[in-house]
């Protein structure tokens, strides 16, 4: 049976499907916009335990999520090398961990490029990643036109799908990345709902808009790939949903 739609003046509850830790954090965020956060995350994050190369060979690590600075951090004590993080995000996950030389990108992929490309050249970076990265790093380097900087990648997590129960009613889902919004759509498909149709989408990228479109769903899309600008998307979405009309 599907629960009951809360009356208009209840706070709109937000599915949150991103794995934790980083589902908890972004559960904060949404009670300090006054929103009612339901955590049911659709990916876990399981650490590796690789051999490690001797850092000593590498100018400098490349985070491309806060999910490989913590697998990363728990394999060494070592905190001497520089960090170039992708975001604020990563940055802020670094700088906890004890990194002290900490450069965020404030982007994408592409930015972290060329944030690397601009101070560096003649050097060999490890990059602490997924073991299915959802980009590429080495391509990104060589697309803004790196100067001989080369990326040794190392598999320090892995992510793989939840089988999460059926959560409360909900008005709005929360997705962060085109690996959650696969599983997600999965999920849509099997358990259809009214909330499915009625609820906002927010999506972090295009990328984790596009399994969402293809369901015939109208998702909302940051224009920036960070969280801040998310669940700005987020709020402005709402508002439309609740505006008069």
């Amino acid at each position: 049976m599907t629960a009951r739609r809360p009356e208009p003046s209840a706070k709109p509850r937000v599915w949150v499907t991103r794995a934790e830790p980083g589902a908890s954090r972004t559960a904060a965020r949404l009670r300090d916009m006054g929103l009612d956060p339901v955590v049911h995350p659709l990916l876990i994050v399981e650490p590796l335990t690789p051999p490690l190369p001797d850092l000593d060979r590498f100018a400098a690590l490349a985070f491309t999520s806060a999910n490989g600075v913590a697998a990363f951090s728990a394999l060494t004590l070592r905190r001497d090398r520089p960090v170039f993080a992708v975001g604020q995000t990563t940055a802020q996950a670094a700088l906890r961990a004890g990194f002290v030389a900490v450069r965020s990108a404030e982007g994408d992929l592409t930015a972290l490029a060329r944030l690397i490309a601009a101070e560096l050249s003649d050097a060999v970076l490890l990059s602490p990643q997924a073991e299915t990265p959802a980009g590429d790093l080495p391509a990104a380097l060589e697309a803004v036109g790196a100067r001989n900087v080369a990326v040794q990648p190392l598999a320090v997590y892995r992510t793989v799908e939840a089988s999460p129960p059926a959560p409360p009613a909900y008005e709005a889902v929360l997705i962060h990345s085109p690996r959650a919004a696969r599983a997600l759509a999965s999920w849509l498909e099997i358990r259809p709902s009214r909330d499915q149709a009625e609820a906002v989408y927010a999506c972090i990228s295009p990328a984790a808009a596009f399994p969402l479109t293809a369901l015939g769903l109208a998702p909302s899309i940051s224009e920036q790939p960070n969280e801040e600008t998310l669940l700005a998307t987020l709020k402005a979405a709402l508002g439309k949903r609740d505006a008069p009309v």
